[in-house]
């Protein structure tokens, strides 16, 4: 039994590494494009999140099937800050986004989203210049007006009004 577990753990590690190679290529491909300040944000946390993946995959499959003892609990250890790092990260997704919602919009196929309707730090976050530059140049550099415009249903306002547009659009 003990074998049939080792070879499973280093059976998903192994998937896991393999896994990890696109994403650590998806972040190095990022690094390499001189293109807009959002890939240049996502680049170190995709390249970082990669590494890390292929890291602990590969203690977990060196250790489960060599059966390399201190890797596995070095394995378990970093796992368990993985886990716990997870866990903060969603709570604070939902704390700090948890109170924003859409408001129906009379006549229109969309939702209005205000951001007093978020948490305080967001609030400061969005409204800070260098935060604010920021998205204003991903969303210039994802050409979302330039997008908008070219639809034929924007013709008049009423087109605009029934289209189902994402928050970012509004």
């Amino acid at each position: 039994m003990n074998h049939a577990s080792n070879s499973i753990v280093g059976l998903i590690n192994f998937l896991s590494f393999l896994l990890s190679i696109p994403i650590l290529g998806a972040g190095i491909w990022l690094a390499t494009r001189s293109s807009g300040d959002c890939l240049r944000f996502l680049q170190w946390p995709v390249i970082i999140i990669g590494a890390a993946i292929m890291l602990l995959s590969l203690a977990g499959f060196v250790g489960a099937c060599f059966r390399v003892t201190s890797l596995m609990w070095l394995y378990l250890f970093f796992m368990f800050l993985l886990l716990v790092a997870y866990l903060v990260f969603i709570i604070f997704a939902f704390a700090v986004t948890g109170k924003g919602h859409g408001h129906p919009v009379s006549g229109a196929a969309f939702e209005e989203y205000k951001l007093t309707d978020f948490s305080t730090w967001m609030q400061h976050r969005v409204r800070s210049s260098g935060s604010w530059y920021n998205i204003r140049s991903c969303v210039r550099d994802a050409g979302v007006c330039r997008k908008l415009g070219q639809k034929s249903a924007y013709q008049n306002a009423a087109g605009f009004y029934q289209d189902h547009l994402t928050p970012i659009q509004v």
